[in-house]
């Protein structure tokens, strides 16, 4: 048996509210396990550490059967429906003492999760290492499957 810790290694691709819960979640769980984890955030997932979004995370009632608000899709597209469902959501997780997207964040990070940033998406979307949250690792999809490889539990949120 290796003396080395169990390694988490996720892949966080949506940049929603309800997608942002589960990648911290799991990987803050991990290390309060005294895993090793890291999350790679790419396409909309860069959301989640960008300085500028991810305290403003949305939920959209359109398109997600099992959301907040139950209502036909047609009803979803309402001006005001994404921030009633969104706004319902922050409350389910206040009434459940969890805390922000960026107090998750800085938990995390500070329980030693590891933040990867995909370098390709960044480059496609116009994101610049300045506008992620300090403490992010820039890293190609390639670096990032090293880091998995070596994992015991791989997961895409």
């Amino acid at each position: 048996m290796s003396d080395r810790p169990r390694r988490l290694a996720l892949v966080a691709s949506k940049g929603t509210l309800d997608q942002a819960y589960p990648a911290l979640i799991l990987a803050t769980t991990a290390a309060s396990m005294g895993w090793e984890a890291g999350i790679y955030f790419t396409f909309h997932g860069l959301d989640i550490i960008h300085k500028k979004r991810h305290a403003a995370l949305k939920i959209a009632p359109v398109g997600n059967p099992a959301g907040p608000i139950q209502v036909p899709t047609l009803l979803g597209v309402i001006p005001g429906a994404t921030t009633a469902a969104t706004g319902m959501m922050k409350r389910w997780m206040g009434r459940a003492n969890m805390p922000g997207i960026p107090e998750f964040v800085e938990m995390a990070q500070g329980l030693g999760v590891r933040f990867f940033a995909c370098s390709t998406t960044m480059g496609v979307m116009g994101v610049e290492e300045d506008d992620l949250i300090p403490g992010c690792d820039i890293a190609g999809a390639a670096a990032f499957l090293d880091y998995a490889a070596e994992a015991d539990v791989q997961l895409f949120t």
